[in-house]
């Protein structure tokens, strides 16, 4: 019959020392989808998660309970770690390539990586990569290779080997209708094992949604392999019925909607939250967005009262020239105006940082810092640059760019062409931020305390105290960034 499938993904959260330390998991949910709609289409499947696996050679064991016709290692393309392509996953997909391959299983992948590397997957045990947005191709796929045929050409979004060269077939266009999608398989994942390193990681359980994919703005350093810069979006009733059913199934207590552009489409937002009342619904969410789309006072109270807690806008920098050079579409003042109108309805903005951007100089970094500093996000997530390909970014730095093409692990941090700064003035830039974001945090709350003494209660005092521990840290860090600037 060939209607057996495994699938499986590439993130271990074991070979990502940062993510791993900080234990916040989510299920693969690009995975998920695509094994619901094989389950839908009659396909057996099953799912070997790797997110708390040690060593790849784990899945033989499930690859030998019952080998199955397929082994499908379907990344979640939601996730930014996995749009990172980090190496050490890399090296993980190569080995359950060959270990599936070697027990007669046809293997299929679909990711931001054997997108870009498709060539070097097939030579690593692939059959097939799907190219793009891959549910529908996985179905065409497996279908075609049921009925016998050899000539894949009429299958949109493949790449395969034909004698020994890799040739690819026609793009395939992106769905539109989301809505028709059935919801993720949510059935295959060990949800109690994600609930408990939630609750002992963070004291509570949250889950990660989808409501829309693509992104049509054209930030000239972001990779869009997967969804591309076409935006379709689920209707609020459809993203609704999915918080019902996590919610009475799996005890939910917050949502990461983990979409690049979250609510983008006209009322969207509008319409969710009056749907959220509704239905008497109360639900915690951390979404992202961008700084222009959060200026209005409508759009952001309805936002509040839907159950947005935070959320990350990609600020990248304080200096106008950067934004510019990276195609953001935004300004600072937006960052700003944005900023203040989170704030003043209850939500908890958040910061995407990038610093070491070709053409960035001591006063753009200094612009940068100045603005953390003014605004206070809740929190920050800095980086260097990340050349990936098929941005326009990458074709610009392409010529300097050194053998090391990925980072290991998404804290490795290492800059992989030059830029005005070597690769350890960024490292040690990094340390110093984020010690003095802390130091102004404490300073805020210390000054908050002396102006609203009866405010104190023991969280709130610590936090105030905190500008002593804080502020000799600073000061080294800075001193150490000051040599550093002295050697270039």
């Amino acid at each position: 019959m060939m209607d057996e499938i495994l699938f499986s993904h590439s993130y271990f959260l074991r070979f990502d020392p940062k993510q791993w330390s900080l234990g916040q998991p989510y299920p693969p949910l690009g995975t998920l989808y695509a094994a619901a709609l094989m389950r839908e289409r009659g396909y057996q499947v099953r799912l070997f998660d790797t997110m708390f696996v040690e060593d790849p050679e784990e899945v033989i064991e499930a690859l030998d309970v019952s080998t199955p016709d397929f082994f499908v290692l379907y990344d979640d393309g939601f996730n930014y770690l996995t749009k990172m392509c980090l190496t050490n996953m890399r090296q993980a997909a190569f080995k359950m390539c060959k270990l599936a391959k070697e027990r007669g299983c046809m293997v299929i992948v679909s990711s931001s990586d054997s997108t870009d590397r498709f060539s070097e997957y097939l030579s690593e045990g692939a059959d097939f990569i799907l190219l793009g947005e891959a549910e529908q191709t996985l179905f065409e796929l497996t279908e075609a290779i049921k009925n016998g045929e050899t000539d894949f050409q009429s299958v949109k979004g493949l790449a395969y080997l034909k004698g020994s060269q890799p040739v690819k077939t026609a793009a395939r266009p992106v769905l539109k209708e989301l809505d028709s999608l059935p919801l993720p398989a949510w059935d295959l994942v060990d949800m109690n094992l994600y609930r408990e390193t939630w609750k002992k990681n963070a004291g509570y359980f949250s889950i990660n949604m989808g409501t829309t994919r693509g992104c049509p703005y054209k930030c000239n350093w972001c990779a869009k392999p997967i969804y591309g810069n076409r935006y379709n979006s689920r209707s609020p009733q459809h993203v609704v019925s999915e918080i019902k059913l996590l919610k009475a199934n799996y005890d939910i207590e917050h949502i990461w909607f983990c979409d690049d552009i979250f609510g983008l489409k006209p009322g969207w937002i509008i319409a969710f939250s009056r749907l959220l009342k509704e239905e008497n619904i109360n639900i915690r969410f951390k979404i992202q967005s961008r700084a222009d789309l959060l200026i209005e006072d409508e759009l952001v109270t309805a936002l509040a009262a839907a159950g947005c807690e935070n959320a990350w806008i990609g600020a990248e920098s304080g200096s106008q020239k950067i934004l510019d050079r990276m195609d953001k579409g935004i300004t600072i003042e937006q960052i700003h105006r944005a900023s203040r109108l989170m704030k003043k309805y209850g939500i908890k903005p958040s910061f995407f940082i990038q610093f070491g951007y070709p053409g960035e100089t001591k006063q753009d970094i200094d612009l940068t810092i100045e603005m953390i500093n003014a605004l206070l996000p809740f929190e920050i997530g800095i980086s260097v640059s990340y050349p990936l390909p098929g941005t326009v970014f990458y074709e610009k730095v392409k010529a300097d760019l050194k053998s090391k093409t990925n980072w290991t692990d998404s804290d490795e941090m290492a800059l992989m062409f030059s830029s005005t700064y070597p690769a350890y003035y960024y490292k040690q830039l990094h340390k110093y931020v984020h010690k003095n974001y802390r130091k102004h945090l404490a300073k805020n709350s210390f000054s908050n305390l002396v102006a609203n003494p009866l405010t104190i209660s023991g969280g709130n005092l610590k936090k105030a105290l905190s500008v002593f521990y804080y502020t000799p840290l600073t000061y080294i860090e800075k001193v150490k960034l000051n040599r550093f600037e002295k050697t270039v």
